[in-house]
């Protein structure tokens, strides 16, 4: 996290790289999803998917929470986020993860950051596009 954060900043980049297969499927299985997208590649084929399983829309938006998470020093600084789902990720894929601060509010114990947060197939297409809200405690 930068100590005093000003619109234009970007947060450090994450680097996912390889997303697995397996985990794919373990999460498929602990949210009992049963999109075959996430296991069957005979399905992920027959959807004109390619020929890899997709990851969650929901994972790959945990990378950009955790992205914030760690910037921002604690899960509860998080405020909210908004993503829009723009593009598949596949296993294998590498994935970065980024944010722009673009909006400043301070408060009397802090400040209230506006982010801008994308998520990106490293080498492709952007996967999440998004804003979200971040508390950062003075002294943070």
């Amino acid at each position: 996290m930068t100590a005093s954060p000003t619109v234009g900043d970007e947060l450090p980049e994450r680097l996912v790289t390889a997303v697995r297969a397996e985990d794919i499927r373990m999460v498929a299985l602990i949210l009992r999803d049963p999109n075959p997208i996430h296991f069957d590649l005979a399905a992920v084929q027959a959807a004109g998917l390619g020929d890899r399983a997709i990851n969650q829309g929901g994972a790959t938006m945990a990378y950009v929470m955790n992205l914030l998470t760690e910037w921002a020093g604690s899960r509860k600084a998080l405020r909210s986020i908004e993503c829009s789902f723009r593009g598949n990720v596949a296993a294998g894929d590498d994935v970065s993860v980024g944010g722009r601060v673009t909006a400043v509010e301070p408060t009397t114990d802090g400040a209230l950051v506006d982010v801008e947060v994308w998520a990106d197939v490293v080498g492709g297409r952007r996967a999440i596009a998004g804003s979200a809200t971040v508390f950062l405690a003075v002294g943070a």
